[in-house]
């Protein structure tokens, strides 16, 4: 993946940055990365196993720009894998970077930053440009009326179909990693996010793509439909049908298992997860 941007040295952290805002003063906002992400000025969006915030950053003498700022906690089995691998601040700047290069649209990668320590990440931020007016698509899975909704599936099915012909896989392809904007009614805008978790491959096999949206919260009624849509009537064959359904039903199954032992909290207090 490419790694493009200006080296960022600030004290203890290193990092890169975009040079649309390489100045001084985002430079020196950057140099306290933990009053952007929880200062009194910032607006939490989320607050669990990772930090999301909206800050205002200065990026000139005059002027200003709204980014979110990730903040991820770095801690147990997450913190040493870093002795091996990038951490995620890195890895979501260079999977911005990689959907950017393949036009696949990601808000604006502006800087990354990292501090290590004994070799391991110790904590990293990620900072992007704020997008208003959208939502992630979850929400419109479950509220829109069926006309609607067809058309967002419609929208999402052609996102995706590019974003995997571009060979963009996101490994976490969830209602919460895609946001959406409806600039009219009917019409629908998408956005990827948590790059942390792009990878560049040459080409995905089908079943890889089907795989890889196992994970999508399209309505059950709906699944055959959006299968339609993402393959085309003519590829979408009753074996790969049967296929997507079963392993839909087995991911939902094993997600309830989860909520149901908390399994997820654990790995979190593990560091694991």
């Amino acid at each position: 993946m490419m790694n493009a941007g200006n080296d960022l040295v600030l004290g203890p952290y290193r990092g890169a940055m975009s040079p649309d805002f390489d100045t001084l003063e985002f430079r020196a906002a950057l140099s306290d990365p933990r009053a952007l992400a929880s200062g009194p000025s910032a607006r939490i969006l989320l607050d669990r196993r990772n930090l999301v915030s909206v800050a205002s950053v200065p990026v000139s003498p005059s002027a200003r720009a709204d980014a979110v700022v990730k903040m991820f906690r770095v801690s147990g089995f997450k913190r040493l894998k870093t002795l091996l691998v990038p951490g995620k601040a890195a890895r979501s700047w260079r999977g911005a970077a990689a959907c950017r290069a393949h036009a696949v649209p990601t808000p604006l990668p502006m800087a990354y930053i990292e501090r290590r320590a004994r070799g391991s990440v110790a904590e990293g931020f990620y900072l992007s440009a704020y997008l208003p007016d959208v939502v992630e698509i979850r929400w419109l899975l479950r509220e829109l009326p069926p006309d609607d909704l067809g058309r967002l599936l419609a929208a999402l099915a052609k996102f995706l179909v590019f974003c995997h012909n571009e060979g963009i896989l996101h490994r976490d392809l969830s209602d919460g990693n895609i946001l959406v904007r409806s600039p009219r009614p009917g019409a629908y805008d998408l956005w990827l996010i948590d790059t942390n978790r792009i990878r560049v491959r040459r080409s995905i096999s089908v079943l890889g793509r089907l795989r890889n949206l196992i994970r999508l919260g399209v309505p059950p009624a709906y699944q055959d439909l959006f299968l339609r849509l993402y393959l085309g009537d003519g590829r979408a064959s009753r074996p790969l049908v049967l296929w997507y359904g079963a392993n839909k039903a087995c991911h939902a199954r094993f997600v309830a298992f989860k909520k149901k032992l908390r399994l997820r909290r654990l790995a979190e207090r593990l560091g694991i997860q």
